[in-house]
């Protein structure tokens, strides 16, 4: 079970021709590997982790995940393998004000006809449960503190079990103190759940919390 990226580049159109943003990357990720991708702003990193994610086309190179090229599928079959093995935080929770904890946490599930829903809402429980929200299930994300709404996000996150759980800027919004605790938490589900785990980050004090850290420069990744 492995995340393999070869050769990877990424164009943007200009009015002056191709802007190449990520060159050449190659990068080879195990079930239970953590990774941190720093870099300044604008070097690519973001990028990077969009094009793993399957969120944005690379230029050129090849994506496989557990052995398959997510994008050679057609979009409906791409947007299948991405909810059901990908778990993404961003650096905004993305939570539907509209709805409780408990249901932005199961809302990933609500496109697989054949997930139960009494076995959906009990794993969302643990994993609430986990990120230490239990009896935060009822409330709106408006009546909860921006830690415990990046918690929701992680627990949405992971909802799926997915392979792969990409974090982008995960601790940006946070003070120091719930920056820590996210980043704590990111790493102890990811021990739990056995899951590749790539985190895009400013912080130095978050890329430490890491085993690995590489950083994109001049469009590669070393």
């Amino acid at each position: 079970m492995s995340l393999i990226v070869q050769n990877l580049d990424k164009d943007f159109p200009t009015r002056n021709g191709p802007l190449t943003v990520l060159r050449g990357v190659n990068l080879t990720l195990n079930r239970g590997d953590a990774l941190a991708v720093m870099g300044p702003s604008g070097s690519g990193k973001s990028t990077l982790l969009h094009i793993v994610g399957t969120l944005d086309q690379p230029s050129r190179g090849t994506v496989s995940l557990e052995g398959s090229n997510p994008f050679t599928l057609p979009e409906p079959q791409l947007a299948e393998f991405r909810n059901r093995r990908i778990g993404f935080v961003f650096q905004d929770h993305h939570l539907l004000p509209q709805c409780t904890v408990l249901e932005n946490v199961i809302l990933p599930t609500l496109v697989n006809s054949e997930s139960k829903k009494e076995d959906v809402e009990k794993y969302a429980r643990e994993l609430l449960e986990r990120v230490g929200l239990s009896q935060r299930i009822t409330h709106y994300p408006a009546e909860l503190s921006g830690g415990e709404r990046q918690r929701v996000a992680v627990a949405r996150a992971l909802i799926q079990k997915p392979v792969l759980l990409l974090a982008d800027e995960p601790t940006g919004n946070l003070d120091r103190k719930n920056a820590e605790s996210i980043g704590q938490l990111l790493i102890d589900l990811h021990k739990q759940e056995n899951n590749i785990l790539v985190v895009v980050t400013h912080s130095a004090d978050l890329a430490k919390m890491l085993p690995r850290t590489m950083e994109v420069r001049d469009g590669q990744l070393v």
